[in-house]
Formats: structure tokens, C-alpha cells, sequence
């Protein structure tokens, strides 16, 4: 008996679907903000990973907007996906729609960038393969994920020493 084939995996794109459950309601009674992140980081995680290869860590999460919210019962779709690519990171777009799984449309709930890098087991960073855009949609996306990293390397510029030495 032979063993079936795979489906050819698109190693630049993850998805995640789920039932939205009542354990992620904050007090107003749509899921909650921080499991909706929890909900981006895995996703990305999980992009990264199969890009690279390796074990990834978080280093930014960019431009989040919650624009709508995501009840529960709700069908929930993260969409993640390699946008570009440093020589350790990996700039992971992430998309997340939700509705009712009985109506058939989903809207968008929510989108940002993620930063990830690869590490080894000592948690140094290692080299990933490079991401290069080929569609239009994969080019805009790239040049958004740089003017999107240009902002945040601004921001990080104005922030008080302070601050950014945890004294405050």
C-alpha cells in the first residue's frame, strides 16, 4: 500500500482557522485584545518557523489596528505571510478576518507586521533563506513592511534614555 502525497506546501503562507470559544471573552463580551495577539504571535511563529526552518522569537509587532470585533462562535482566519526577509528576520504579515461560519463571509477584524528571527539552541540569531517578491501584491507588501520598519526605527529614536533604559 503506497502512502498518499502531500499537497506541495507554500512555504511563505500559513493560515489558521478556529471557532472563536467563550474562554477568550474580556468583560464586554467579545474576544479579548491580548488573546486576539496571542492568537497573530502563534500564527506567526508558525510562518516563520516553516520559512526558516528554525525556532523563532518575537522581536516587534508593527501597525496593529483592531477594526472590528470578533464575537464569540465567530470562524476566525489568520493569514500569515512571509513579506520580506533581513538576514535573520523575517517581516511576517499577518491578516485576520472573522464572521459567521454559517454566512459564508468573513471581514477583516485586524492586521500588523510581525517581526521574527531565527535562533540556533543557544538562542543566537541564524541566517534565513531570502524572500524575494515576485507578484505586485508581494511587492507592495514588502515596500510596506520597510516603511513600516523605517517608522518604528524612528519611534525607537524619540524614545526618552529613560525609557529605553527601563528607568521609567
Amino acid at each position: 500500500m503506497s502512502t498518499p502525497a502531500l499537497a506541495p506546501l507554500d512555504r511563505s503562507e500559513t493560515t489558521f482557522r478556529f471557532l472563536a470559544e467563550p474562554s477568550s471573552v474580556n468583560f464586554g463580551g467579545k474576544v479579548h485584545g491580548g488573546a486576539l495577539m496571542k492568537w497573530i504571535d502563534e500564527t506567526a511563529y508558525a510562518c516563520s518557523a516553516v520559512w526558516s526552518g528554525r525556532y523563532c522569537v518575537t522581536v516587534s509587532v508593527g501597525n496593529i489596528r483592531f477594526r472590528r470585533p470578533i464575537l464569540v462562535g465567530n470562524l476566525v482566519e489568520l493569514r500569515a505571510r512571509v513579506v520580506a526577509t533581513g538576514r535573520t528576520s523575517m517581516h511576517i504579515h499577518v491578516s485576520v478576518q472573522a464572521g459567521d461560519p454559517k454566512g459564508g463571509e468573513l471581514l477583516q477584524t485586524t492586521d500588523c507586521l510581525v517581526v521574527m528571527v531565527a535562533v540556533n539552541e543557544n538562542g543566537h540569531p541564524v541566517p534565513v533563506p531570502a524572500f524575494v517578491p515576485e507578484t505586485d501584491e508581494q511587492k507592495r507588501l514588502a515596500r510596506y513592511a520597510m516603511d513600516v520598519k523605517d517608522a518604528l526605527d524612528a519611534i525607537v529614536e524619540l524614545k526618552p534614555e529613560e525609557v529605553a533604559q527601563g528607568k521609567v
